[in-house]
């Protein structure tokens, strides 16, 4: 690596410095030069810290606690994909056609991944290059959260455009990596989900459901997903016509049982289905320190509280699912470990954390409960929590300032 960095230092870098022949291009060489090596330039005024990880290390953990819902979601694509075929069957292992389930995933994902991925940080470059100053490494993990929220035969060009509006909309008109208000992914899909609403209104979600009406597709995977399914009960009593099949499928031995939606075996978007997946992801983000527990569990309380609460009324079928069924559901747990811990759009203050996390999972339920046209509502919620985080994180601050105020005062001694 030191021979390396001496030729790119000596032979390659006098090109992109000022005054060399690819100097237009000196931002690009400095992204890919910091990405591989430790920057060179440091701090010079003022208090800081001196630490062995930086933006980019912090950026590659949480694309590493990706890594497991990246996989399975792969896997996932190929298995509901050979499914709908009549190929495999439920009743086969899981491993059976593993490879070629895994290949037909990659075969759907991998484009997503470079679109996002090009568009994305070409944006930032372009944006980048005109401010004259270098290039973060934000985009890093947004570029990965994108494609994992997106129904698998999204086509390219809208996540090209979504990705576009939310960088550009959503990150660089309020300064850039570190500046925004609400998270670059979940401003993405908010997009998609308004600009291009039947793309996105939950219908199966499986590599192919767009030929359903040519009967491609098993009839018992024509239709919505699960949370699509759970929204057709809503303002219907718990014994319309229709409603007892619905529910039927989340009992045990049913596609969207409480066990399949845990380990993930259901239609879904590429990287929400597998609790497993998300949660082994957010024990690599708390072990190493990148991911808030506070605002992860907190937001899982919220969830289960909204749920817990909705089984009291019981006023029709979507409130009568156990409240554990309803946070493993959909992209709850997903939005809970890599959405709502964004560093740059939650709470900073510790109690903030706690208070943000659970309004986030408590509006999730909520809204997907309540208005079946938003049957996913972490995206939303957290959205909404973004917008609040600042006025949270304000109250929280005020009150720990007025209660030692308060603790002073107490402790001055009296005056003769």
């Amino acid at each position: 690596m030191k021979a390396l960095h001496n030729f790119l230092e000596n032979k390659v870098k006098p090109n992109f410095t000022e005054g060399g022949k690819l100097e237009r291009f000196w931002v690009v060489y400095d992204a890919l030069e910091t990405f591989a090596f430790t920057p060179g330039h440091a701090t010079s005024k003022g208090t800081h810290i001196r630490d062995s990880i930086d933006l980019k290390r912090t950026m590659f953990l949480v694309i590493l606690a990706m890594v497991p819902a990246l996989l399975f979601g792969m896997w996932n694509v190929g298995h509901h994909y050979y499914l709908s075929l009549g190929e495999v069957s439920s009743a086969d292992p899981l491993t059976a056609m593993m490879l070629d389930k895994f290949l037909i995933g990659l075969e759907k994902t991998l484009p997503l991944i470079v679109v996002s991925y090009g568009v994305g940080l070409g944006i930032e470059f372009i944006f980048a290059g005109i401010r004259k100053h270098s290039i973060n490494e934000g985009f890093l993990v947004s570029g990965m959260l994108i494609p994992l929220i997106m129904p698998v035969d999204v086509p390219l060009w809208m996540v090209a455009v979504a990705t576009a509006f939310a960088v550009i909309i959503g990150k660089e008109v309020f300064g850039g990596t570190g500046m925004n208000i609400l998270n670059v992914a979940l401003t993405a899909r908010a997009f998609l989900f308004f600009a291009y609403p039947k793309q996105m209104a939950g219908d199966i979600w499986i590599h192919g459901s767009t030929t359903a009406a040519q009967g491609s597709l098993a009839d018992g995977y024509t239709g919505a997903t699960a949370l699509g399914n759970l929204a057709n009960t809503v303002g219907k009593p718990l014994d319309a016509e229709g409603v007892g099949v619905v529910m039927s499928q989340f009992d045990a031995g049913g596609l969207y049982s409480l066990q399949n939606a845990f380990f993930g075996l259901i239609p879904g978007c590429i990287g929400e289905t597998s609790a497993l997946a998300v949660l082994l992801g957010a024990g690599i983000l708390i072990w190493t320190g990148i991911g808030s527990w506070r605002i992860m569990l907190s937001f899982l309380i919220g969830g289960l509280a909204m749920g817990a609460i909705f089984n009291a009324f019981g006023a029709n079928a979507y409130m009568t699912l156990p409240p554990v069924h309803q946070v493993v559901l959909g992209g709850f747990m997903f939005g809970m470990v890599f959405m709502a811990t964004d560093p740059v759009t939650a709470a900073q203050t510790n109690m903030g954390k706690i208070i943000y996390g659970f309004f986030g999972g408590f509006f999730s339920i909520m809204i997907r409960v309540f208005n079946p046209a938003y049957p996913e509502g972490v995206m939303l919620a957290i959205l909404f929590m973004n917008v609040m985080a600042p006025m949270i994180d304000h109250y929280v601050i005020q009150a720990n300032v007025k209660r030692r105020m308060k603790r002073a005062s107490n402790l001055q001694p009296a005056t003769a």
